[in-house]
């Protein structure tokens, strides 16, 4: 089976230019995709199985936002603002667990049902007349495609995900993502002290695989190819064979991963890569997968975090397969951290004069036109005035609205 959508072409005299160096360590422009960017787009939050029974619940927090995903007594998945409508109180803290019967603020104690109505605050009686109904918790879109949850904390441009991800509906199905169940207690997370731009633009291309990533070279060879689609989707895919490599990982993976005979034959043998504007990326092996995304949490911090995934019917060999699999993808993701060090080191220096990206970065240069498209202020070469920088998009985005009406 092939994707139904055709990646975009290279081509023949494009700008190899990418975004500005002041565009990393922009405070006021931060400010910008927080609000343009990422909490008017949709984030990835986990997968079905990760709340399986009714009472389950995720939270997610971005940017000042939380969010708490919870499977509600009627089976039903919603989400809501996790704050209490009282005092704005945290319901709950840490990153998943279960509700036997109600939510109950730990700070004055009001009682929420799983569908997020309100029960009754503590102490009614010094509310004087109040209408209960509306004091629920406030809801927050909500979708789910192949399994995987997705909210968004406002309404924003963004189709939804189904529609967005429909050229790769068809692996998702041949892999049968709906079926996956969590490898681990919880998501990973870590912190990297650089801009959320400078890990995209690391992931968004393979032209540095053969030079930066030994294992995955060991794994591939030349087998590596990168695809960009419209909408700031991409699509990578490695390929390996019987070929033994030469490091420990990668030579015991190809002699003992089972051939999953399920998979079609052109995801028997490899590793698939779907890219998800603005910051997740969706990776397969024939025995797991994963999410992962860069989530911003200052001008120069991003907290990565992810989840690993499991079949359901694994046996033993399998077992082994994807113990070996998150080996080489560990390795790989240290390597990753350190260029994106690198990159973003360079955007403080003066010397720094500029991308020239390669054909092989093309997906990089997609990325950087995704957020000019919702950002104008990104094609100005010279650092704005950080005062003037929200002004001065506004003023820019209406000149192009009405540049497009005439």
């Amino acid at each position: 089976m092939t994707l139904r959508a055709q990646p975009l072409p290279v081509p023949n005299d494009w700008d190899r230019r990418g975004l500005p160096a002041w565009a990393y360590h922009s405070p006021a422009l931060f400010e910008l995709e927080a609000e343009e960017i990422f909490l008017t787009h949709w984030q990835v939050v986990g997968h079905l199985s990760d709340i399986p029974a009714k009472g389950d619940w995720l939270s997610f927090d971005m940017l000042g936002e939380r969010a708490l995903i919870m499977r509600g007594r009627d089976g039903v998945v919603r989400a809501f603002h996790n704050q209490c409508r009282h005092r704005g109180a945290r319901l709950t803290d840490g990153g998943q667990g279960h509700c036997r019967g109600a939510l109950v603020c730990p700070f004055h104690g009001w009682v929420y049902n799983t569908d997020g109505s309100l029960r009754g605050p503590a102490r009614p009686d010094t509310f004087g007349e109040m209408d209960t109904s509306k004091f629920g918790l406030i809801p927050i879109e909500l979708e789910v495609w192949q399994g995987f949850l997705f909210i968004r904390f406002h309404p924003g441009p963004q189709p939804a995900p189904a529609q967005m991800m429909a050229a790769f509906e068809p692996d998702f199905a041949d892999y049968r993502a709906t079926s996956l169940l969590p490898a681990g207690a919880a998501p990973w997370q870590t912190e990297l002290e650089v801009n959320w731009k400078s890990v995209r633009d690391v992931d968004n291309e393979g032209y540095h695989v053969a030079m930066a990533h030994p294992a995955l070279q060991d794994l591939y060879g030349p087998n590596y190819r990168d695809e960009v689609f419209a909408r700031g989707l991409s699509h990578s895919i490695g390929t390996f064979g019987d070929r033994p490599g030469r490091r420990w990982s990668v030579r015991n993976y190809v002699k003992l991963a089972p051939e999953q005979a399920w998979l079609p034959p052109h995801l028997r043998k490899s590793w698939t890569y779907y890219g998800f504007f603005p910051n997740a990326v969706f990776a397969f092996t024939p025995e797991s997968a994963q999410y992962y995304q860069d989530i911003p949490v200052s001008t120069g911090l991003t907290s990565q975090r992810g989840r690993l995934y499991r079949r359901p019917d694994e046996d033993r060999p399998t077992r082994i397969a994807r113990y070996l699999a998150q080996r080489i993808d560990q390795q790989t993701s240290v390597e990753d951290r350190q260029l994106s060090i690198w990159s973003n080191e360079s955007m403080q220096s003066r010397a720094f004069a500029g991308f020239h990206l390669s054909d092989l970065e093309y997906g990089v240069r997609r990325l950087h036109d995704e957020l000019r498209l919702r950002l104008p202020i990104l094609n100005c070469a010279d650092r704005p005035e950080e005062a003037r920088m929200r002004k001065l998009n506004e003023i820019m985005t209406l000149e192009i609205t009405q540049d497009q009406e005439d």
